[in-house]
């Protein structure tokens, strides 16, 4: 075997995805460079400017609380990705193992709610937390998110559901465990690879969500992070290294976040990929 034809393969392969890696990285290292810009140099046409200064991280986090959007963000996504992934694993349950009357028919009815874009939803979303007085509140945004998410969410995991065998089920029932027990301790267990997937998945849905949040959260102390760009672009359009400023801090979070999970991510994927 020619080990040395072999490592100039890899060298060569590192190189191409190097090379694609920073064409793909280009958008965020100009935005990077853009935050920390002068008012001189911001509008110059380079992707790296100097000198640099960090000054309008120090305008964005002293005059505007960001801390509270961040807040409002998390408190929306983390409650959104609880409802979604045990509304939709309790769904999968029932339709992937009961025999429940015209199941068919209701999971072709929730795919087909998957073909609906959010923006014909916005109006009637908006008179309906209005109605029930939800607007500037979180419910107004943790539940429309649940019921989008549900979904998706529905197919991953039945997904998995269909390919485990119902052995270890049937002896669970015929140990005389009940549906929840049997639900919590042996069907949720194994549905982990789907989990991952689902919660990772909606958690960057609904942190980076922007046109229903932009709607129903009018309020500047109820607005979610995406929402922030929008509010000060006016009040710096002088100062556009302090609008990138902003950007690089509300993309912090979810990089980081990403970063972490998205190995469990893949992992997931794979898992389904492989069962089904």
């Amino acid at each position: 075997m020619n080990w040395a034809a072999l490592r100039k393969k890899h060298y060569g392969w590192f190189l191409l995805l190097a090379i694609i890696g920073f064409i793909w990285m280009i958008p965020l290292i100009y935005m990077i460079s853009m935050s920390f810009r002068t008012a001189d140099n911001a509008y110059e046409a380079v992707l790296v400017s100097f000198p640099m200064t960090l000054r309008n991280y120090v305008v964005v986090l002293t005059q505007n609380p960001l801390h509270i959007h961040f807040i409002n963000s998390l408190v929306v996504t983390v409650f959104s990705a609880l409802f979604v992934t045990m509304g939709a694993s309790m769904a999968a349950f029932g339709f992937s193992r009961k025999d429940v009357r015209f199941k068919g028919f209701l999971y072709s009815a929730l795919l087909a709610t998957l073909m609906v874009p959010i923006s014909s939803l916005v109006i009637p979303l908006m008179q309906l937390n209005a109605n029930l007085g939800w607007l500037n509140k979180y419910q107004g945004l943790i539940f429309p998110y649940t019921a989008l998410g549900i979904p998706f969410a529905l197919v991953i995991l039945k997904g998995f559901m269909d390919v485990f065998p119902k052995e270890m089920e049937d002896a669970a029932v015929i140990d005389g465990c009940g549906n929840w027990r049997l639900f919590f301790q042996i069907v949720f267990p194994m549905l982990k690879p789907g989990i991952i997937v689902v919660v990772i998945w909606q958690f960057l849905t609904s942190w980076n969500e922007f046109f229903l949040a932009l709607v129903i959260m009018s309020k500047n102390e109820m607005k979610t992070l995406p929402l922030i760009p929008m509010q000060y672009s006016g009040m710096y359009f002088s100062q556009p290294g302090a609008l990138f400023a902003i950007l690089v801090l509300i993309s912090v979070p979810i990089i980081i976040f990403y970063m972490l999970v998205s190995r469990k991510f893949i992992q997931g994927m794979m898992s389904g990929a492989i069962k089904g």
